[in-house]
C-alpha cells in the first residue's frame, strides 16, 4: 500500500504516488484491468521503441542513418531467424506476407503490414538485443514509407518478392540466403527513396 511505501521510505505519500507514475510511464510496473494491484513488469519492445525513436528524432538523424543501422540489425535478425525459427512462427511470417498482399491497395494498411513483418521477424531470431534495436528503426521510418510506396510503382511488388524469399531461406534453415536476401530488400528501400524523391539526408520524425 502506498501508506506503507510512505513509512518504509519516510517519505511522503504524494511522493509515492510521482515515483509510481514515473515506473508505469517506463513500463516497470503495471496495473491489472479493473484492479488497483501494481505488479513488476518487463517493459515491451514498443515501450522502448518509443522513447529511444523519440531520443533519436530530437538528435536529428537521418533516414540515411537509419538505414545504415538496419542495415546491420536486420539482416542478422533474418539470419538467426532462418538458424532458430520455429514453425509457428513461420506461419506468422506467412500470414503477414499474405497480409500485405491482400491490403497493398491501401497504403496505410501496407505499411503497418510491412512494419509488422519486420518486427515479428526480430522477434523470431529469439535474441532481445536485435528485437530491442530493431523496433525504434522501423519506427522512425514507416511515416514516410507510404508516400514512397505510392510514389514508386514497383515497390509494392518488390516487397511482396523479398517477402517470399525470405520466408523460403527461413523455411530451408538457410541463414546465408536469408541475410542475403535482407540485404537486398533493404537496399530496395533506400533506392525506393531516391525514386520517390525523398532526400535521404532528411531529418527522420518520431
Amino acid at each position: 500500500a502506498e501508506t506503507d511505501l510512505a513509512r518504509q521510505f519516510r517519505v511522503n505519500r504524494s511522493t509515492v504516488r510521482e515515483a509510481l507514475r514515473e515506473l508505469q510511464s517506463k513500463g516497470l510496473v503495471t496495473r491489472r484491468e479493473g484492479g488497483k494491484r501494481l505488479f513488476i513488469s518487463h517493459p515491451q519492445a514498443a515501450d522502448v521503441a518509443s522513447g529511444v525513436s523519440r531520443a533519436l528524432a530530437l538528435h536529428g538523424v537521418t533516414f540515411l542513418e537509419v538505414w545504415e543501422a538496419m542495415m546491420i540489425v536486420e539482416p542478422q535478425a533474418a539470419a538467426l531467424t532462418a538458424r532458430k525459427r520455429e514453425a509457428a512462427q513461420l506461419e506468422e511470417l506467412v500470414a503477414l506476407s499474405q497480409r500485405f498482399e491482400a491490403v497493398s491497395a491501401d497504403s496505410e494498411r501496407a505499411v503497418a503490414t510491412v512494419v509488422e513483418f519486420f518486427r515479428t521477424l526480430a522477434r523470431c531470431s529469439q535474441n532481445h538485443v536485435l528485437v530491442l534495436a530493431q523496433a525504434p528503426l522501423t519506427r522512425l521510418v514507416s511515416p514516410t514509407l507510404a508516400r514512397m510506396i505510392d510514389q514508386v510503382p514497383q515497390a509494392r511488388a518488390r516487397i511482396v518478392a523479398a517477402q517470399r524469399h525470405l520466408i523460403e531461406a527461413i523455411r530451408g534453415r538457410n541463414a546465408d540466403e536469408a541475410r542475403s536476401w535482407m540485404e537486398k530488400h533493404i537496399r530496395d528501400f533506400k533506392r525506393g527513396y531516391e525514386l520517390a524523391g525523398i532526400e535521404l539526408d532528411y531529418r527522420v520524425t518520431e
